[in-house]
């Protein structure tokens, strides 16, 4: 009879630990829970904000043209434009631009086709029949060409008109290391940022801890000028003079600080 009292008891010990045990695993789960999707620095942290510039002048100048071609053979009109091209390609190299600067930058080849029309009446001399005839088969091919030496960009233009380009247009002026240009702003956007937040928190009363978040916004431009062309330009043309001037690239940077 002792020992039935005594294993009961030893088994209402072990309940109770075990219930003990558990009730405290509930508890420490539910508080970890409070902060399940939530962030501890929502209501203890500053934001800071920062501007750098970087002013250059421009090394890089780019432009396009095309050249289109049609017949009612699509080899012949494939040929033709070939040639042009060819041509172009060949002054530009002659003009010390680097096969690497040039680039095509679209190729396509499709038929045209025009609607049959017939006389119906003196007050109708024409009406469309339905009918499609092929009217030629159009080669267009575009190219994309960087030129390094700025003041050779002018003539560049004038010349290829005269070797048969067409649509010349889109000349634009950028930085060649413009990566370099980019990180240069974003440093010194980071620095006044940093700054900034060091006076703050001083005036705050409070300590920095970390980086909570990051954002970066900029103005990265790429200088453009417009300028187009004809089918052809006669050999004593004046080559057109297109001053560069100079651009500024600018970075702005908002940082969030946990603080304490």
């Amino acid at each position: 009879m002792f020992e039935d009292h005594k294993v009961k008891k030893s088994v209402v010990i072990t309940l109770m630990l075990l219930s003990l045990f558990l009730l405290t695993k509930f508890v420490s789960e539910l508080k970890a829970m409070r902060f399940i999707g939530s962030s501890p620095t929502g209501q203890s942290s500053i934001s800071v904000q920062g501007k750098g510039e970087v002013v250059g002048i421009p090394d890089l100048a780019i432009f396009s043209f095309g050249v289109t071609e049609e017949s009612l053979i699509a080899k012949e009109a494939q040929d033709t434009a070939a040639t042009k091209i060819n041509d172009i390609l060949a002054y530009l190299k002659e003009n010390h631009v680097a096969d690497p600067d040039i680039t095509t930058s679209g190729y396509t080849i499709y038929p045209r086709y025009e609607y049959e029309t017939k006389a119906t009446s003196p007050y109708y001399p024409s009406q469309q029949t339905g009918k499609q005839n092929l009217a030629a088969y159009v080669v267009s091919q575009s190219v994309t060409v960087k030129v390094r030496k700025l003041e050779d960009a002018g003539k560049l233009l004038s010349g290829i008109g005269e070797q048969g380009a067409t649509n010349i247009s889109g000349l634009s002026f950028d930085f060649d290391k413009r990566d370099e240009l980019v990180k240069e702003a974003r440093d010194k956007a980071i620095t006044e940022a940093r700054t900034e937040a060091s006076k703050l928190a001083k005036s705050l009363g409070v300590s920095l801890v970390r980086i909570v978040s990051y954002s970066e916004g900029g103005y990265y431009p790429m200088y453009a000028k417009t300028y187009a062309m004809g089918a052809s330009v006669s050999s004593d043309s004046v080559t057109p003079s297109i001053p560069v001037g100079e651009d500024k690239i600018t970075s702005n940077v908002t940082i969030t600080y946990e603080i304490k």
